[in-house]
């Protein structure tokens, strides 16, 4: 098995649109107020072109598995990173590959100056949660900017050290 992180093509949008909403359907998430409807679901390339982005696509064995990215927190004040679009297929989970993403992310927003990176999920979503926490990211109280995600009902948000908030 030949696992591969690579950088968003634009070839990637259709496989990554398919797998988004694929997930996101095991767990309810086909409605109003989910990245499933989010026009930038079918146009990941170009969603990630802004400046500070970055999106990563996993493959295993030359097939697209999923991907993680890091935008700008959208209508925020603060220099906050928001990671976005953490979607693995079932069969490429429990391999190392969410953690590697996340980690990617990371060292993305660190080297961009953020000075903490948020994210919303489900919280019927315990496997990523978990993902999320060992990589510390604590539980936070509220939303933050402007995701148009109002179905998510978990927040989570990772401060990082070597950045001072602008």
């Amino acid at each position: 098995m030949k696992i591969n992180i690579r950088l968003v093509e634009h070839n990637d949008n259709e496989a990554l649109c398919n797998i988004i909403r694929t997930v996101l359907e095991s767990y309810g998430g086909k409605r109003p107020g989910t990245a499933y409807y989010d026009s930038d679901t079918e146009n990941m390339y170009e969603a990630f072109q802004k400046e500070r982005s970055i999106y990563y696509v996993a493959e295993v064995d030359g097939k697209i598995v999923g991907g993680c990215g890091i935008q700008p927190l959208a209508e925020s004040k603060d220099n906050y990173a928001e990671l976005q679009k953490l979607y693995l297929l079932p069969e490429s989970r429990r391999l190392g590959i969410g953690k590697k993403l996340v980690q990617m992310c990371i060292d993305f927003a660190t080297e961009q100056k953020y000075a903490a990176i948020y994210l919303e999920t489900f919280g019927n979503m315990k496997e990523a949660q978990s993902l999320y926490r060992k990589h510390g990211f604590e539980y936070h109280n509220n939303q933050l900017g402007g995701t148009g995600h109002s179905s998510c009902d978990v927040w989570m948000l990772k401060r990082i050290d070597n950045c001072k908030l602008i």
